[in-house]
């Protein structure tokens, strides 16, 4: 299908043109053709933000009640599924995933994480602690104003959801700035947040270039919170703008270097394979959570191995929007380049490349999915997160040893282990370093459960009640009777 790309900001409830008319060029991987973005520079940002502080201060949306706010998101999940089609065109088109797992994934997760908080919002608790001497105590949790939002390019829908209803079911107002190579369908959705009831100023969506309207957001003393999803070195970058200006919380979710753990013991080897190779190259290998590190004991290491180069093998590599596709093209050209010169790095360290190539393709930003074995645990293809379709395979003899090889990494975030040793699940569970473990599959979630990692793959959650400690203050009221 085809559809208008929207193409200007929207704040304080309509379609706003950067000042002075101000835009940059969007390029879409899967054909190369362009578009013009509205790109914000400081007034606009400024705009954008007064706007969402004068919703928050005259009570329009914090002021509801919390089933009104619920019902106004499980309305906006509403029109998110009636334009599914719609949404995942814009998804596929401005990052090049393809166009059958944008609709089945990406849009169902993001639909039904907004839906959840909406079905949350009636059901949150205060507490009323016992005072002393008869005295009542109440902690209440209250908004904390104006919110930043700042999302990546890879889920430009499921992870600006998993943030946004948290923050609007609180009662805040939320500025969002998506990545510049995915503007549009967060546009889109701000649109019909409003036809949904989300009053204006409320939500506000500015585009532009990360660098300077991510550091106004940083240094801005209205933004009460700030969280951001996306690269380690940029989530530095921003605690250092919040020290320096109102010391708000900047909350993360950064990088990963999952490993993924495979014990002979595996109830199901082929499905382990299977995952294995689905763990590294779904969303083309740009996932934060990407099982980018196969560890497998040396026994079946020859026979996983084999497995998962032929499940990659039957990989579609193709045009996003054909539905047989199910491997689309890297996001944007300097990315691919990347992806590419990290391959042939990993060359030069002496592993050996089973299978996959360091030479571009020649219909587009393809990469070949590419498998390494005999990978240094210390070297940089172990170690550095290449954000694409590269994995690198160890081995283990022991327990202790797997759990070694699993933490020698500066992040935290997924990992997996395939077991039918219900205590040795336990036991890799507690001794992996990591924020979420998979047993015996990868990458399961539900709204309900907390998404996050640790060490620099961030910290704090998404998703589930853990979510809203992001966007509320705790207040104590002690009455004495």
């Amino acid at each position: 299908m085809q559809t208008a790309l929207p193409t200007a900001m929207w704040i304080d409830g309509e379609w706003a043109q950067a000042s002075g008319g101000r835009t940059a060029t969007h390029t879409s991987p899967r054909c190369g053709e362009t578009a013009q973005v509205a790109s914000a520079d400081e007034v606009d940002v400024e705009r954008a933000i007064q706007g969402a502080k004068r919703a928050f201060r005259s009570r329009v949306w914090a002021g509801l009640e919390p089933r009104e706010r619920g019902e106004a998101l499980i309305r906006w999940a509403d029109l998110l599924d009636r334009h599914r089609d719609e949404l995942a065109f814009l998804v596929a088109y401005e990052m090049g995933k393809p166009v059958t797992i944008a609709w089945n994934v990406e849009m169902r997760t993001a639909i039904n994480t907004v839906r959840w908080y909406g079905e949350l919002a009636d059901k949150l608790m205060d507490e009323s602690p016992r005072g002393r001497n008869g005295a009542v105590a109440l902690v209440t949790r209250e908004p904390v104003g104006v919110v930043g939002i700042i999302t990546p390019w890879n889920f430009p829908m499921t992870l600006a959801m998993f943030k946004i209803p948290a923050a609007l079911v609180a009662g805040n107002s939320v500025v969002a700035k998506p990545a510049s190579q995915t503007p549009f369908s967060l546009l889109r959705a701000a649109e019909l947040a409003f036809e949904a009831g989300i009053p204006p100023g409320v939500l506000q969506v500015i585009t532009g270039s990360g660098a300077k309207v991510g550091e106004q957001l940083g240094m801005h003393d209205d933004i009460a919170t700030l969280a951001f999803t996306g690269s380690t070195d940029v989530g530095k970058q921003l605690l250092s703008y919040a020290g320096a200006s109102n010391a708000k919380p900047v909350w993360l979710e950064l990088g990963g270097k999952s490993p993924n753990i495979v014990f002979p013991d595996a109830p199901d080897l082929d499905r382990a394979a299977s995952m294995a190779a689905w763990a590294v190259s779904f969303n083309s290998g740009q996932m934060c959570t990407a099982g980018s590190r196969l560890v497998v004991h040396e026994d079946i290491r020859e026979e996983v191995v084999a497995k998962v180069v032929d499940n990659l093998s039957a990989a579609v590599i193709g045009d996003p929007l054909d539905p047989a596709t199910t491997l689309g093209p890297l996001a944007y050209a300097a990315h691919r380049d990347d992806v590419l010169a990290e391959i042939r790095k990993g060359i030069d360290s002496g592993a050996k490349l089973v299978l996959g190539s360091d030479a571009g393709r020649d219909d587009g930003l393809y990469v070949d999915p590419a498998v390494f074995v005999d990978v240094d645990p210390d070297s940089r293809l172990a170690q550095h997160e290449i954000f694409g379709p590269v994995l690198a395979v160890h081995s283990f003899r022991t327990e202790e040893e797997a759990l070694a090889i699993a933490n020698n990494t500066v992040f935290g975030l997924g990992s997996s282990v395939w077991t039918a040793d219900l205590s040795r699940a336990h036991r890799m569970a507690r001794g992996i370093d990591a924020g979420m473990v998979w047993i015996n599959c990868y990458e399961e979630g539900d709204s309900s459960v907390p998404f996050g990692g640790r060490k620099l793959s961030g910290h704090g959650a998404d998703r589930s009640n853990h979510g809203l400690d992001k966007y509320t203050h705790l207040k104590t009221t002690w009455i004495e009777l």
